[in-house]
C-alpha cells in the first residue's frame, strides 16, 4: 500500500535480509545519507536502463560494450562488418585491449531505440562474444 505526501509517494518494500544488508553496505561506502534517496537512485536507473526499450521510434543515446575473444576465427572482420551495416547510429568506438585474448569494444550510439537494439542483438549473438551490456540514456 502507498501513501502520498506531498509529491512524494510512501511504499513498503520487502527484501531477502541479505540483499539489503549487502545495499546497505554499497550505499553507505558511496556515501548516501539515506536509504530512501539510494533506493530512488536505483529504481531511476532501473527505470531508465529498460524505458528505451518499449520506446523504438524514439531518438536515444547511450554505449554498447563489449568483451570479445579476439582470437575466435573470423569474429573481428564480423564485428567491423556489422558496425558498417549501423554506421548510421554509431557515433564513435573505442578499442581496449585488456588480456592476450580479450578486448573491450565501447560502441557510442545515437538513433532509434529499434535500431540500437537491433545493433546489441546482432553483436551478442556473434560466436566469441563473451559480455555485452547496453546502457542507454533516458533524459
Amino acid at each position: 500500500m502507498a501513501t502520498t505526501m506531498s509529491k512524494v509517494t510512501r511504499v513498503g518494500v520487502t527484501f531477502p535480509p541479505e540483499l539489503l544488508k549487502e545495499f546497505d553496505e554499497i550505499t553507505q561506502k558511496m556515501g548516501y545519507q539515506s536509504r530512501s534517496k539510494a533506493l530512488q537512485d536505483a529504481v531511476r536507473l532501473y527505470v531508465s536502463e529498460r524505458k528505451w526499450m518499449k520506446e523504438a521510434d524514439t531518438v536515444q543515446t547511450g554505449v554498447i560494450l563489449m568483451v570479445y575473444d579476439h582470437d575466435a576465427k573470423g569474429l573481428e572482420s564480423n564485428l567491423t562488418e556489422t558496425q558498417h551495416e549501423h554506421s548510421g547510429i554509431i557515433t564513435s568506438t573505442l578499442h581496449i585491449h585488456i588480456s592476450e585474448r580479450d578486448c573491450l569494444e565501447a560502441i557510442a550510439v545515437k538513433g532509434k531505440a529499434s535500431e540500437i537494439h537491433h545493433l546489441s542483438d546482432e553483436l551478442t549473438t556473434r560466436r566469441g562474444v563473451k559480455i555485452l551490456k547496453t546502457t542507454i540514456v533516458t533524459i
